[in-house]
């Protein structure tokens, strides 16, 4: 039934939404829907084929494709591939040059690598639960699936790393990628201010508010970002008209300000409730001073700045009709991306077989009725 994600919703309506006729169906999504917008939205652009690798013939097939494919990224339990006769000795037989990225939750070895997991899980793991959330409460796991694509992150930027080392050692190698690492790395200070001071003051939970002038706050319209540094106390006094705070010997250093957190945290509230996010960003751009509007979701593609740099795209799905996507991640310095809908299930079985393996349409036809594709 292909990748679970084409089965979480919602589902877009389609191009025949309010005609009274169901949208076309992906058959992979099940119940006649289209694939999911989780799907839609992160395979743009791919190619799709099947494979059933429980099947000897399966498993022939796959370390045929290994023979034409400079990477092979993975993403199954710890030693699945091995119990398969698809582990990596037998992939570097078919090709010594292929790069093999594993991605798992926590890693290929080690006491938990079998363990099975969530995005929970996994943020539980890599500390930054612990970090998330009001004081007085339980810790709170991020919105989305960030602990996913910080993995998918890192799995980009190692596999590219493999196969520029291909060029310089002629071998491949095999990548292993730990959802669980990949959110320790971005702990930043907190994880060294415990292991180099050995204190457990930055790693407290302190909510959206993180010191007097760091934070989240409400204003007429929204909320605001603050952060101002101890540098940028000045120009911070000045937007908020309070220009005297400049000079009182209370609000001069950082350990002022810390003891005297109770008078700038009321003095930010009373600031922010009677003005818009504009106008307080207005001002800031005045003073140069860093604080920003908290967007809400459906404002981020009206941004005029993501409207500028065409940070979002309308891409026509035949299943799903047009819908906005995040456009390419980053610009390469000569020609554009191609942004194509994301395939369905096993669209390209025929393309990618009849070219790379050299099969027939009989071939195929034979495989997929014996359930192999």
């Amino acid at each position: 039934r292909g990748d679970p994600a084409r089965r979480v919703g919602p589902f877009p309506e389609g191009p025949s939404a309010g005609s009274g006729r169901s949208p076309n169906p992906d058959p992979s999504a099940g119940s006649g829907r289209s694939a999911g917008a989780l799907f839609l939205f992160l395979n743009t652009g791919k190619e799709s084929i099947t494979l059933d690798l429980a099947t000897a013939t399966g498993r022939r097939l796959l370390l045929e494709l290994a023979e034409h494919a400079d990477a092979l990224i993975e993403g199954f339990p710890s030693g699945h591939l091995d119990a398969l006769g698809l582990g990596i000795e037998a992939l570097h037989q078919r090709n010594p040059r292929l790069i093999i990225t594993s991605v798992t939750a926590f890693g290929q070895r080690g006491p938990y690598a079998s363990h099975r997991w969530s995005e929970l899980t996994a943020f539980a793991a890599g500390g930054q639960m612990s970090l998330c959330g009001n004081p007085d409460r339980e810790p709170l796991m991020p919105a989305g699936h960030q602990g996913s694509y910080q993995a998918g992150i890192h799995a980009f930027g190692a596999t590219l790393a493999g196969l520029l080392s291909v060029g310089v050692i002629e071998i491949g190698q095999h990548i292993d990628i730990a959802e669980m690492e990949a959110l320790a790395s971005t702990l930043e200070l907190y994880l060294p201010d415990y292991t180099y001071v050995g204190r457990e003051v930055l790693t407290r939970r302190r909510g959206n508010i993180l010191s007097p002038t760091l934070g989240i706050f409400p204003c007429a319209d929204g909320f605001v970002g603050i952060h101002v540094m101890s540098r940028n106390f000045p120009s911070f006094a000045r937007v908020m008209g309070e220009e005297w705070m400049i000079a009182d010997e209370r609000f001069q250093s950082e350990r002022g300000r810390l003891i005297n957190n109770d008078e700038i945290m009321a003095r930010i509230y009373a600031w922010a409730a009677d003005r818009t996010r504009d106008e307080i960003y207005q001002r800031a751009g005045e003073e140069r001073s860093t604080i920003a509007p908290v967007l809400t979701i459906p404002e981020v593609p009206e941004q005029p700045q993501m409207r500028a740099r065409e940070a979002f795209r309308t891409i026509d799905d035949p299943r799903a009709g047009p819908l906005t996507y995040t456009g390419p991640p980053f610009r390469p310095g000569e020609g554009e991306w191609e942004l194509r809908p994301a395939p369905r299930l096993g669209e390209h079985n025929a393309a990618v077989y009849e070219e790379l393996l050299g099969l027939s349409a009989q071939d195929i036809v034979a495989l997929r009725q014996a359930g192999v594709i």
